[in-house]
């Protein structure tokens, strides 16, 4: 269980000069929100080629699993201290000259707002043996054993929280909850963080406002995504300059905890969309941001660029201006507001609000013009991939002939659960934690819909060469609600040998309500201290089957998903109460496809035809993929839909460098943002 507030002096102390040490070592080469120019090797080049892990990230991988091998070992003990006999499995699992034998772990945190932030928080909690109670009644260590932490959307705002900040922990943010600048602080939105008191809400807004205004007046292309990860940031390090001004997310590896490989390798994820489209679909192109990189593993790019120098102005990788980088570009607050959903919902629901309507009419002009433009997606520009050589020849060049890159929030193509960096051949993860805090029903409980998406982009070009579990369709996951409780995808992989490779086993821990009602808006903006709380608590209970009342044995059961795909590929005889374990909690490929009630229905669009963006990458017109089917199907349509690579260069001979030049950023800032609680939506 989570502990209680407890208020004390030495702990906020201690906390405060860490993140006076992470601020002296962590700012931007201008100390301030504008990228600045550093000096770098003469014939540095930026960009690689997707074939395989990074230098970096292998010698950060070997320090890992030095770290992980002991917590791993201890968990396993304890999971499997009831079992009959687990001692055999074990000794070879944890074989000093075999690292190949150590199970890799990881966890994906969906996106949903403050609601996915908050319950991945008590889920992570439950995993974190600084939790306090977590060893003894929860999964303590699970955490301390993972290889890979990935977040989109709000479960980026989870994961960025706590790598950024030291990888402080869910405990320590609860202790010092009641202090002043407090991380998480949600007592008051971000549209109004002075509350009652509109001097500090205006003079937070200005400081917003003259940050981005700085970096566009430096020829630094801006967007509405620059306003919103400025203001988000000041609630994920509010005891920071300025809410984090000149933090970046490269400088995690710089960080002493992230060198001695003492956390988790924190991954964001976000999706590549066409300017001047609202289309995201199974072929959108997925990138990833990590501490020593940003890039995709997508044949459409299969590219990855140093992430420290992004807005460097680059040729197939190569500074333009030879021995002279730019760095600060990273923003973190950027990185993790690198979304346009909740702009992009804005503009959907200014229509069937009720506010006065000379304010719709502005309303809907203004941002009708700014959607126009594409401001409502985050601009990285310059292109880091301008002019690479490394795509799939099947695939068309428009990613990186163009001058700019455009990224949306990663949850954006419905594949909300951001599994596909951990699925990856070339980072060999066993077993995958996905922590699914989606909306996609009436009532904003998950549906499974994430999985079926993910699975089903491996039968689309842009999936050729991924695999992924096999998974019922959303229907049959409401029907036998396994959308409302722990279940494991993928369990035996002597049934998967007819994908491209045998994939990580999945464990999916749904959002559901145990002691809070969880399934909260994305648009709502601000919660109280108690309600924060609660959120966090109930998601301790959703990693822990209600504190292990509902069932005594899952910590064990845990442990045997956890050792499975090892105990197969050596051959190990797992010990007999695993079978048990896996009678309980492994789809075991019954289907129920039962028409649901509209209440339980899936209210998100849905993947029935991907040919909008087929002909941009070389594929024929009207391919379809089923959205609530597990199995691939295809068709040939005649729909006649536009190709989207004639309808960009089109939108590109008049809107080349697209920012918010000529309108006062102040002005975006407050217009649109005051407007967002009347709309309902918070």
């Amino acid at each position: 269980m989570i502990r209680p507030l407890c208020s004390r002096v030495i702990v906020s102390y201690i906390f405060a000069i860490s993140q006076f040490l992470l601020a002296a070592n962590a700012w931007s080469p201008t100390d301030s929100y504008v990228p600045g120019t550093v000096s770098c090797p003469d014939d540095i080049n930026l960009v690689r080629e997707a074939t395989s892990i990074s230098q970096n990230e292998s010698a950060w991988l070997e320090k890992r699993n030095k770290v992980t091998s002991v917590a791993l070992k201890d968990f396993l003990t304890r999971a499997t201290a009831n079992f009959s006999d687990s001692s055999d499995i074990l000794s070879k699992l944890f074989n000093d000259n075999n690292s190949e034998s150590l199970p890799k772990i990881a966890v994906a945190v969906s996106g949903g707002g403050y609601r996915s932030m908050l319950t991945g928080a008590g889920i992570l909690a439950a995993m974190d043996n600084r939790t306090e109670g977590a060893y003894e009644h929860g999964l303590g260590g699970l955490l301390q054993s993972t290889t890979y932490l990935s977040g989109a959307s709000g479960g980026n705002w989870l994961v960025g929280t706590l790598a950024l900040n030291n990888w402080t922990s869910v405990q320590e943010i609860l202790d010092n909850m009641q202090n002043d600048d407090s991380i998480w602080d949600l007592s008051d939105s971000i549209v109004t963080p002075g509350g009652i008191n509109i001097f500090k809400t205006a003079k937070r807004w200005d400081h917003i406002s003259n940050a981005v205004e700085s970096k566009q007046n430096s020829d630094y292309n801006t967007s509405l995504a620059d306003i919103w990860g400025r203001a988000l940031a000041y609630n994920f390090f509010p005891s920071l300059y300025r809410g984090g001004i000149g933090l970046t997310w490269s400088s995690i590896r710089d960080f002493p905890v992230f060198q001695n490989a003492e956390m988790p390798f924190p991954i964001s994820v976000a999706d590549g969309r066409y300017p001047g489209t609202k289309v995201i679909n199974l072929n959108a192109t997925v990138f990833e941001f990590n501490p020593f990189e940003m890039g995709s593993w997508d044949p459409s790019l299969n590219s990855f660029t140093n992430v420290k120098y992004l807005g460097t102005n680059v040729s197939n990788g190569v500074p333009l201006e030879r021995g002279k980088c730019t760095a600060g570009f990273d923003n973190a607050g950027f990185i993790m507001g690198t979304s346009s959903t909740l702009f992009n919902q804005f503009l959907l629901r200014i229509n069937s609000t009720h506010l006065p309507s000379f304010i719709t009419r502005l309303a809907r002009h203004f941002l009708k013009d700014l959607s126009q433009d594409f401001n409502d997606i985050a601009v990285y520009s310059p292109n880091p991939f301008k002019d690479t050589k490394f795509l799939d020849s099947d695939y068309t060049t428009s990613i990186v002939d163009s001058d700019s890159l455009f990224l949306v929030d990663g949850g954006e193509d419905d594949e909300n659960v951001p599994v596909l960096p951990l699925i990856q051949k070339e980072r060999d993860v066993d077993i995958i934690f996905a922590v699914d805090n989606s909306a996609d029903m009436r009532l904003a409980w998950p549906d499974g819909s994430s999985l079926v998406h993910t699975y089903e982009r491996q039968f689309v070009k842009q999936g050729q060469g991924m695999s992924f579990p096999y998974v019922p369709d959303t229907n049959t996951f409401v029907n036998l609600g396994l959308n409302k409780k722990p279940t494991f995808f993928g369990c035996d992989a002597n049934n998967l040998t007819d994908l491209q490779y045998i994939p990580p086993l999945v464990v999916y821990l749904p959002n559901a309500e145990y002691s809070f009602n969880s399934n909260q808006s994305a648009f709502k903006l601000s919660y109280s201290e108690s309600q924060r709380r609660s959120m966090i608590q109930n998601g301790f209970e959703i990693a822990t089957r209600n504190n292990f009342t509902d069932d005594p044995e899952f910590m064990g059961c845990v442990g045997c998903a956890i050792m499975r795909r090892k105990q197969q590929a050596l051959n190990i005889t797992l010990p007999p109460e695993c079978e048990t374990c896996f009678t309980n909690y492994c789809w075991n490929g019954t289907l129920d496809t039962t028409p649901l009630p509209d209440v339980e229905k899936d209210v998100h669009h849905s993947f029935i035809n991907v040919g909008s963006f087929n002909s941009s990458l070389g594929q024929e017109e009207g391919q379809y993929v089923g959205s609530s089917a597990s199995q691939p199907s295809s068709s040939t349509s005649s729909s006649g839909v536009p190709s989207a690579t004639a309808t960009l260069k089109k939108k590109a001979a008049t809107n080349s460098g697209s920012h918010l030049s000529g309108i006062s950023v102040k002005f975006v800032a407050i217009i649109m943002l005051a407007l967002l609680p009347l709309t309902g939506a918070v």
